[in-house]
């Protein structure tokens, strides 16, 4: 990518036999040969979920099959694992479920999409959530860092992919400070780790170089820490860097404060490490980026960069975008990032075909027939007692009656939607019942404990998804989500 060419971020739909993975952070994406983006395990606000998605210009979920040593089929529920391609093949390692952290090595080949368990070989590294992981010369994979529940990792394990050894790399000389969430990169000959959090210190943002991975080198191993001119990209951790052409790609995560607390600052800046003239450059996007996020995905493909998911203290996301040049063929198809502001916002435009098959947006319906659509909130939702909007739905007066009977009218209102047909319910009460789906799923399904803790949920891995936990106004959804939405609403309301 040229750092001089004019670059664009556009957010995009994606069509396919599956809908787009449901909006989490904590996973992880990786490029391949034949299947060009894979996505792999991820966490929904306390929710640890096994999965994987593909993406050919489609997304979907393959039909995998394998035999593990508990009897699964592949991997047990997870995030803050570490995934790389080699050619053909996906290899997992770690992560974590619930508050547990895990040390087991999976393999899954998308030629037939069979997972093989590979923990019995050799002696792999102690178990680990926030390392990071790059490939070597597309045979071996290098492991960096992590956290394994009591301390941050400082140590290097390379995997043979052929004879599926992993070796402890050892070291001579100075080492970075122990981290996790930071991101490892192989450019070369070199290991470049970035940034990432440890020893109870601040988050940092600190470069270095590992050296010594390359047999025919025959260097001896050995970190050096690179202070490079240029706008270096503040500390930051649960960021991604992706590696494509001549330049390495920063983009998000987020830096001060405390770890994953609501003081943290998230961020959606591009930082380009240009290994032609080795400095840090500023990446100028022509149009507004996607928002501020951390615990992402970025891949690399072709000379695109294409990202998704993310975390930004508050919200899930499960948008996907682009990252181009703007010669790129897609820059002058695509429309440009949406306003999060639906007053600002204009309505796509629809084809004859679209509107046939009910294709198009609430926002669109809202022009044409003049009704408005009930706004809904962002993600926070506020109790229902709170929620003047929802009381005033019942049929019956609110004001001046108890709290008994304001719960009264509450279940009034949740019954005439358990017993409503998709086509039956009123156009304005949408932006009402889509607050109140995430009202439930955050009280009954993801364990939040008031603080605004993501990581408070001890019980069992959930495997139950939410498809519109993400969607944050009416106007996003298609007619084709209505009873979808009120199905899984319905079931809701009955656990």
């Amino acid at each position: 990518m040229n750092i001089r060419a004019r670059i664009m971020s556009l957010q995009i739909p994606i069509k396919g036999d599956a809908a787009i993975p449901t909006p989490y952070f904590v996973y992880v994406a990786v490029s391949s040969f034949k299947a060009k983006c894979q996505v792999y395990g991820r966490c929904l606000l306390g929710k640890f979920i096994t999965d994987i998605c593909s993406m050919n210009n489609l997304w979907f979920n393959p039909k995998c099959t394998g035999n593990g040593s508990d009897g699964l089929v592949g991997p047990s529920p997870r995030a803050f694992h570490v995934a790389v391609a080699i050619d053909c093949n996906m290899f997992i390692f770690g992560g974590r479920c619930g508050g547990k952290r895990l040390g087991d090595f999976w393999m899954l080949d998308t030629d037939i999409w069979q997972w093989s368990e590979l923990t019995s070989f050799g002696d792999l590294p102690s178990p680990r959530d926030f390392a990071s992981a790059s490939s070597i010369e597309n045979r071996k994979i290098v492991l960096y860092g992590g956290w394994d529940g009591k301390k941050w990792l400082t140590d290097v394990y390379v995997l043979d992919t052929m004879s599926l050894e992993w070796t402890e790399l050892s070291v001579a000389g100075a080492l970075p400070p122990p981290r996790c969430g930071h991101t490892a990169t192989m450019v070369e000959k070199r290991l470049l780790v970035f940034g990432g959090r440890g020893g109870g210190g601040p988050i940092m943002g600190d470069l270095w170089a590992l050296k010594g991975l390359i047999e025919e080198e025959n260097e001896t191993p050995g970190w050096t820490q690179l202070k490079l001119p240029g706008q270096q990209p503040s500390p930051r951790c649960g960021h991604s860097m992706t590696s494509g052409g001549h330049n390495l790609l920063l983009f998000g995560g987020h830096g001060t404060g405390g770890w994953l607390t609501r003081y943290d600052v998230y961020h959606n800046d591009c930082t380009v490490l240009d290994r032609v003239s080795v400095q840090w450059k500023r990446l100028p996007t022509s149009n507004d980026p996607p928002p501020a996020r951390a615990y992402h995905s970025m891949t690399s493909i072709g000379s695109r960069y294409l990202l998704f998911g993310g975390f930004d203290g508050k919200s899930t996301f499960g948008e996907l975008w682009w990252l181009v040049r703007a010669d790129d063929p897609i820059a002058n198809r695509l429309p440009t990032s949406p306003s999060n502001d639906i007053s600002e916002r204009k309505d796509p435009p629809v084809t004859s075909e679209g509107t046939q098959k009910g294709e198009y947006l609430f926002s669109e319906l809202q022009r044409r027939v003049g009704i408005s659509v009930a706004p809904s909130s962002e993600l926070h939702v506020e109790e229902e007692l709170d929620d003047k909007e929802l009381l005033d739905l019942s049929s019956r007066s609110t004001k001046g009656i108890s709290q008994k009977e304001q719960d009264e009218f509450i279940q009034e209102v949740r019954d005439h939607w358990k017993n409503s047909l998709p086509g039956l319910i009123p156009l304005r009460e949408l932006g009402h019942l889509l607050r109140d789906y995430r009202r439930l799923i955050i009280r009954h399904d993801l364990g939040f404990n008031g603080s605004g803790s993501f990581f408070t949920a001890a019980g069992p891995c959930r495997q139950q998804t939410y498809r519109f936990f993400h969607i944050k106004t009416a106007s996003q959804l298609r007619m084709a989500d209505i009873p979808n939405l009120l199905t899984e609403y319905k079931q809701l309301l009955s656990t």
